[in-house]
């Protein structure tokens, strides 16, 4: 396993999958759209670890910048062997209060966005019969929350782009599994109160946040899984759901 691609990275669980994945693959490119000074800081992380590593500021959502994205990819490594689609964000609040574009925005980043990547990345993949896609989903995904109709709504088709194209990539010999996470200690969960973040460990059986280093060990564990394993939209979330 050469290079992997990972989106979302300059924070929380897409920095601690390039950090793990830097111990196991010789290239890694990772992307945000924001916080530039952050994704540097994971950049200069992996190239700590004697990883080569490019570091593209960009927006996913945009088709011509994510085709460039791949190309610069496989240009500099010559082959692209792990993707990792964890760029994404949350709106909390009711379905009423939400604008056109706050629904666009949701689904353009937590989806759209998968659909850019994958669509440049499984041509060379394929080339290589041989791959792997990973999708950062959510237990919402599968279960829906309220209050997060668009975030669901962008997970469970998510879950599904998953579980289609894994059939259609596996005489490919492409795996694509994703990762339904549950409640993990990150930025996009700051926006609650430490009483409401209270009530919530309560109703998690293990009593605790999962951690963006517990979600970068399963992705590198799922890469390392056998090859049978494929199509799977598989929970981590502390027996939540």
């Amino acid at each position: 396993m050469n290079t992997a691609i990972i989106t979302g990275a300059s924070s929380g669980i897409g920095k601690a999958i390039a950090l793990e994945l830097s111990k196991h693959v010789k290239h890694i490119v990772i992307n945000s759209l924001r916080h530039p000074d952050l994704l540097q800081t994971t950049h200069d992380l992996i190239i700590a670890n004697g990883v080569d590593c490019l570091s593209i500021v960009g927006d996913i959502c945009d088709y011509d910048f994510t085709k460039s994205l791949v190309n610069t990819t496989y240009d500099n490594f010559g082959s692209i062997d792990v993707l990792i689609n964890n760029a994404g964000i949350s709106y909390i609040g009711l379905l009423t209060d939400m604008s056109y574009l706050d629904w666009r925005n949701i689904i353009d980043t937590n989806l759209t966005s998968v659909f850019n990547t994958c669509n440049q990345v499984v041509p060379y993949m394929v080339s290589q019969n041989s791959g792997h896609i990973i999708n950062i989903s959510s237990i919402w995904g599968n279960n829906g929350a309220s209050c997060e109709v668009a975030y669901s709504a962008s997970k469970g088709g998510m879950n599904a782009f998953t579980k289609s194209l894994a059939k259609e990539l596996a005489p490919s010999n492409i795996r694509v599994n994703a990762v339904a996470c549950g409640v993990i200690d990150t930025h996009m969960n700051q926006c609650f109160s430490p009483e409401e973040m209270s009530d919530l460990m309560d109703t998690i059986p293990l009593g605790r946040l999962g951690t963006p280093e517990e979600v970068a060990l399963f992705v590198q564990t799922l890469i390392q899984s056998p090859g049978y394993l494929t199509g799977q939209v598989i929970t981590l979330d502390g027996g939540y759901i």
